[in-house]
């Protein structure tokens, strides 16, 4: 009997690593698919190996960072997106973008289902769904995160981690790193184990983009951002690409500890949770864009 397929969105971290194995066991032939969004990730072939380990079908990877920064990010700058004053959705831009492939990918592959990693409790689970629905009305979703027998088993790090281990599937997340992360060329937020306790400041070594403001340089950097149509072109007179230039404004912005944010702020569902977000070149082209409406736009706009 042949399996029915499953296209799952695939990180190659502990969570999607231990749902690969999970959903194999469940029946599914499951068609781990990872995007490249600019975020440092591992080897490609790394990436491969540990997914047919943990029991994939295939492992797609693919590279969208261009797609992802010239149809997803700058369209949010153009709009100043900032959710609660202060966040600049740097992960939820990139949830329609993963959908979007998941579904093609699922209609290329003859595949019945996709399944996502976010849990019942976030933000995550709505922006997969309503976009897989959104492009594929009939396809099937799984969330193994939503379902007793998976989330009842394995309700946290500790437990995920003792599968993986069970199993042989080789994951680089320790119990020595208590907060879980997504990075995209846009971001990288953290949330979770040590960070759910509000008086509980974030250690320094967790930050990955960006070094504090304490430890930034003492001169100050001009930078001249020229702006085409609403979009960056050009840093420094120096042209690039919508992801290159956001690229080098992470950089900039990181070296000088800029787009640091700590806060609670409320989820859709109802819940509130901690977030602390780096978005150094995202900071600098939404006060850089701001700074160019105010030249040239009245305040009726």
């Amino acid at each position: 009997m042949n399996k029915e397929k499953l296209v799952l969105a695939y990180s190659g971290g502990l969570d999607t690593s231990v749902l690969v194995h999970w959903l194999d066991q469940q029946g599914y032939e499951v068609i781990a698919l990872c995007l490249d969004l600019g975020q440092k990730v591992e080897d490609i072939d790394a990436i491969l190996e540990k997914g047919k380990k943990a029991g994939a079908a295939k492992v797609l990877v693919e590279n969208v960072e261009e797609e992802f920064v010239k149809d997803y990010v700058l369209p949010s700058i153009h709009w100043n997106a900032l959710y609660e004053g202060t966040y600049l959705l740097g992960t939820s831009l990139a949830r329609p973008l993963i959908s979007k492939k998941q579904i093609e990918v699922a209609e290329r592959e003859d595949a019945v289902a996709v399944a996502h990693g976010a849990t019942g409790k976030g933000n995550d689970q709505v922006r997969f769904e309503l976009s897989y629905y959104a492009l594929k009305p009939d396809i099937r979703v799984v969330a193994p995160w939503k379902i007793p027998e998976f989330f009842e088993k394995y309700p946290g790090r500790t437990e995920l981690l003792a599968y993986a281990e069970k199993y042989g599937i080789p994951v680089k997340a320790s119990k020595d790193q208590p907060w879980s992360s997504d990075e995209n060329l846009m971001h990288i937020s953290f949330e979770s184990g040590m960070l759910e306790d509000p008086w509980q400041e974030p250690r320094q070594e967790m930050f990955e983009l960006s070094q504090s403001p304490q430890a930034a340089p003492d001169e100050a950097q001009a930078v001249l951002i020229d702006f085409k149509k609403g979009n960056p072109v050009a840093v420094d007179g120096r042209e690039y690409s919508p992801a290159k230039l956001l690229t080098h404004l992470n950089e900039l912005g990181g070296k000088h500890g800029i787009g640091r944010i700590d806060m609670v702020e409320s989820r859709f569902v109802g819940m509130k949770n901690r977030g602390v977000y780096e978005t150094p070149g995202g900071s600098i082209l939404h006060i850089a864009h701001r700074a160019m409406e105010s030249i040239t736009l009245n305040r009726g706009v």
